[in-house]
């Protein structure tokens, strides 16, 4: 050793691989769930997710922390990825990047669309905002090529569309959506080329005629809370939504079920069965619980805060049951409220833990109350979503007179 050189020793029990820059690691994403987590904390749901990819996706792995492999996105982001959602390739070969292609934006009879044409499949990010409504998409390791961006025909959804290069590195698509509410999309590829699908409104924004999706919390041997009285969350929340499933057939909505009967359903399986439902909108239904048996109350949880009015509308009218407040929580870390295909919200009903509570959550007269009051919650966020619409459509005519 160099007389001026230090040596530091450490023991670890897990195996570990250096990695140097002359020699990428590569990895592609695989199965249809992979996603990337923002860094390296988690909670009882698992780590903060900055999204889902599409498979296949090629990522630069740059070190490893137990199961989670670090991802360098771009020079100056980071994310981490699980190493089950990921397949090694042998090291070397070249980090990925890309110049784009020219866009196409066009509309179908049922969908709004945009590609763009890449020479890999490259990780991406999205937001969706709101004031204005926009769908804002990050790709890692593009770069504009001046390409020019064709809008066809059909479009309904989409409004004016560009890019912003934020970093050499970072490629911005900004897609203006024509509506207050956004209703949900999905990115992927085809070969190359990042697709983007912009799901348009409902043609009436009224229950009936709506696909709306119900699901029962847990199941099987996934018992979830228990209460005092050897009640269990699984049992609770399917009563109360084969009542919600009445409830809103009685006003002309067709209802999607996540499960129907006494059964394990994973909640992978869920996302990838409604995946493939493709309902208007989603209610999870789930029972709370805490350590402190004084908790009590009723709250609502989203994660995207495009899909916040939905939460609100489920939570004022649960409200009306008489339950005490608990709260609207945001950025919900849930797997059910991680997809972006769709409006959802998360209903925590109330707290099992709670004596009062779970004595009205065991009632079936309770739990039909509560079917009622989330059957008009979701009325009331139709009722103001075309509201919203027609404020909006007022003040664009405003501005142009």
């Amino acid at each position: 050793m160099a007389p001026d050189s230090t040596r530091d020793t450490a023991t670890t029990r897990n195996t570990v691989r250096f990695l140097t820059p002359d020699v990428p690691q590569l990895a592609v994403t695989k199965g249809t769930l992979a996603y990337l987590n923002y860094g390296l904390g988690e909670d009882r749901l698992g780590g903060a997710k900055l999204g889902y990819l599409d498979s296949l996706v090629v990522l630069h792995l740059t070190g490893r922390v137990g199961n989670l492999y670090r991802v360098q996105l771009a020079a100056t982001q980071t994310a981490w990825v699980p190493q089950e959602v990921v397949r090694l390739l042998p090291p070397g070969g070249f980090i990925p990047s890309s110049l784009t292609g020219s866009w196409s934006v066009y509309g179908d009879s049922l969908y709004d669309y945009v590609q763009v044409p890449l020479d890999a499949r490259l990780p991406y990010r999205s937001q969706l905002l709101t004031e204005p409504t926009r769908l804002v998409v990050d790709v890692f390791g593009a770069t504009s090529n001046t390409n020019w961006i064709t809008q066809r025909d059909g479009l309904q959804a989409l409004g004016d569309v560009h890019y912003e290069q934020t970093a050499p590195d970072v490629f911005r698509l900004v897609l203006q959506l024509r509506h207050e509410q956004a209703w949900g999309y999905r990115i992927g590829y085809k070969g190359n080329t990042l697709a983007i699908k912009i799901k348009r409104p409902p043609e009436k924004l009224r229950l009936r005629g709506l696909t709306v999706a119900v699901d029962a919390g847990h199941g099987g041997t996934n018992v979830g809370a228990t209460g005092a009285t050897g009640a269990h969350e699984k049992d609770i929340t399917l009563a109360i939504a084969q009542r919600l499933r009445q409830e809103l057939t009685q006003r002309g909505a067709h209802v999607v079920m996540t499960r129907e009967t006494e059964t394990t359903v994973d909640n992978g399986d869920r996302v990838l069965r409604l995946r493939q439902l493709n309902p208007d909108l989603l209610v999870s239904i789930h029972v709370n619980s805490t350590g402190s048996p004084s908790v009590q109350g009723t709250s609502t949880y989203y994660r995207y805060l495009a899909f916040r009015p939905l939460s609100v509308a489920l939570y004022e009218a649960m409200r009306r049951t008489g339950l005490k407040g608990f709260g609207n929580v945001g950025s919900f870390n849930f797997g059910l409220n991680g997809p972006t295909e769709y409006p959802n919200a998360l209903v925590e009903t109330a707290f099992i833990s709670n004596a009062e509570d779970e004595k009205r959550l065991i009632d079936p007269q309770f739990q039909q109350q509560v079917a009622e009051q989330l059957t008009k919650g979701v009325e009331e966020f139709l009722r103001r979503t075309r509201q919203r619409g027609i404020r909006g459509w007022l003040s664009k005519k405003a501005a142009e007179q």
